[in-house]
C-alpha cells in the first residue's frame, strides 16, 4: 500500500475573492434600498407589527456581528441608517427583544450541485453563567450552564466527517439510510459492536483496520484531515462570541441563527475556486 502523496491546492479566482472579501466591511451591504424594511398590513384585526422580519434579522446580524447589547444595536442601528441617507427608523431594543423569540432568521446559503455531504462538529455556549474565578470558588452554588450547538458545512464530498463524538449507532443508521459512507473514528476504548446492521458490521471493519495500521495512517489515508474546515468554521463562529445573552430558549436558538446568517451572508459574497497543481 503506498503512502498518500501530499496535495497542494491553488487559488484559481484570487481577484473576485479578494473584492469579497473587501466588501464584507462594506455596510453597504447590509442596507440595501429596496429593501422591505417596515411591515405590510396583513388585513387583521389588532395593531399590526411596524417593522419586517428582515429589519428585526438586520439588527441581529448586526448585534451579533459587532457584539452590541440590545440598547447599543438600536443607538448603533440609527446611526448607520442616517448615514445611508435613508429615512427609516430603528426599532427600539424592547422590540427586537420581542420579536427576538418567534422571528424566522432566513439564512442564505448554496445549493449543492452534487449529492450533499457534510463535515459535522459541535460545541458548547456558555449562558447565564458565572465569571471563572466564581464558579471556582464557589462550584457547588454557582453553576455555569450550557447550550450544545451542532454545525455542518458541505464541502461536496462523497462521506460524513465527524469526531469520535458521534461514534454511536444511531449517527451511523441515519447516515448509512442516506447512503452516504461515515468517516467517524472510533473512541479509544471502542468494543464491536454485537449487532448485524450494515452501519455496525463497517463500523466493526473500521475498527480492525485501525488496531491494524493504526489511527494516525487511517486517518490520513481516508481523508479525515479535512475535518480542519468544519473546525474553523467553528471558530468563526466564536469569533462572533462565545457565549449567549438571550435568556429564553427560542430567543437563543435565534441568536445563534443569526451569527450563521452572518456568516452565510460573507460566504455569499464570494468563495475561493481551488484546484489541485499538478
Amino acid at each position: 500500500m503506498k503512502k498518500p502523496t501530499h496535495k497542494i491546492y491553488r487559488t484559481t479566482n484570487w481577484p473576485a475573492y479578494n473584492r469579497a472579501l473587501i466588501n464584507r466591511g462594506n455596510i453597504a451591504i447590509w442596507f440595501d434600498p429596496k429593501t422591505q424594511w417596515y411591515a405590510e398590513h396583513q388585513g387583521k384585526q389588532g395593531r399590526s407589527q411596524t417593522y419586517s422580519d428582515i429589519a428585526i434579522q438586520c439588527c441581529l446580524m448586526i448585534k451579533s456581528l459587532f457584539r452590541l447589547t440590545l440598547r447599543m444595536v438600536t443607538g448603533f442601528v440609527q446611526s448607520l441608517i442616517k448615514l445611508c441617507r435613508l429615512d427609516w427608523t430603528a426599532p427600539d431594543y424592547s422590540t427586537i427583544c420581542r420579536r427576538q423569540k418567534h422571528i424566522d432568521i432566513a439564512i442564505s446559503y448554496q445549493k449543492s450541485r452534487d449529492g450533499l455531504h457534510l463535515l459535522v462538529d459541535s460545541t458548547g455556549l456558555k449562558f447565564l453563567g458565572e465569571g471563572e474565578w466564581k464558579r471556582k470558588k464557589h462550584q457547588p452554588e454557582y453553576r455555569r450552564q450550557w447550550r450544545k450547538l451542532h454545525i455542518g458545512i458541505d464541502e461536496q464530498i462523497n462521506s460524513v466527517y465527524t469526531d469520535g463524538a458521534y461514534d454511536t449507532k444511531q449517527c451511523r443508521q441515519v447516515i448509512a439510510d442516506r447512503q452516504a459512507h461515515a468517516v467517524i473514528p472510533p473512541r479509544k476504548n471502542a468494543k464491536p459492536w454485537k449487532d448485524t446492521k450494515s452501519s455496525s458490521l463497517e463500523r466493526n471493519e473500521l475498527l480492525r483496520a485501525i488496531k491494524r495500521l493504526g489511527r494516525i495512517l487511517w486517518k490520513k489515508w481516508s481523508g479525515y484531515h479535512r475535518r480542519s474546515l468544519v473546525e474553523t468554521k467553528m471558530h468563526c463562529i466564536k469569533l462572533l462570541g462565545d457565549k449567549l445573552s438571550a435568556r429564553s430558549f427560542d430567543s437563543q436558538v435565534n441568536e445563534i441563527h443569526a451569527r450563521v446568517a452572518v456568516l452565510n451572508r460573507f460566504t455569499e459574497l464570494g468563495r475561493p475556486l481551488t484546484q489541485v497543481t499538478p
